[in-house]
């Protein structure tokens, strides 16, 4: 696998791009970043608090810069928030650097997995599992406009999901090499 390719992760929250992104680093020697970690660091604050003092429009604006200046690199596997594909220039930096993956999940799989975390400021309503569901009906056809790969989560492990990955990844570059 060459060093100098690039795999961004996204998917609502729950979808395990953080989890699945650093067993595919892992897998494929290339350094794992998450955009909301780095977003943290540059701040010195958790990105509940942005979204508490800035509101979600800060937080974008935030998130934009963030990955505009990550996608830059080289030999990364970066997973993006959740709703980094709100932004349609965000989108197309995703899709021109690299190879975007879809981890995909149903919002009811995505609501076992994060109805007791604390620290997702957009599931803190009255209504959570509506409000996941909701995003994921807004959001999803942005993922799949974004992304070359899509895969589903439901009902596999981590392992798992790194294999089915690796296995399309190794098609893609096989297809882009039958067409130079």
């Amino acid at each position: 696998m060459n060093d100098t390719r690039n795999f961004f992760l996204v998917g609502l929250m729950g979808a395990g791009k953080t989890t699945v992104g650093r067993a595919l680093a892992r897998r494929l020697h290339l350094t794992f970043v998450d955009s909301d970690h780095e977003i943290e660091v540059r701040t010195g604050v958790r990105i509940a608090t942005i979204f508490e003092l800035e509101g979600e429009a800060g937080f974008r604006a935030r998130e934009e810069d963030m990955i505009e200046q990550l996608v830059q690199r080289q030999g990364i596997v970066l997973a993006t928030g959740g709703g980094a594909v709100l932004s349609a220039k965000t989108r197309e930096r995703l899709r021109q650097h690299g190879t975007v993956v879809y981890l995909c999940a149903c919002a009811d799989d995505l609501w076992q997995r994060t109805r007791h975390d604390r620290n997702r400021p957009l599931l803190q309503t009255a209504d959570p599992r509506a409000r996941l569901q909701q995003l994921y009906q807004e959001r999803d056809p942005l993922y799949r406009e974004t992304a070359h790969i899509v895969i589903d989560t439901a009902h596999q492990t981590v392992q798992k999901l790194v294999n089915q990955l690796e296995a399309q990844i190794d098609r893609q570059k096989l297809h882009e090499n039958i067409e130079r």
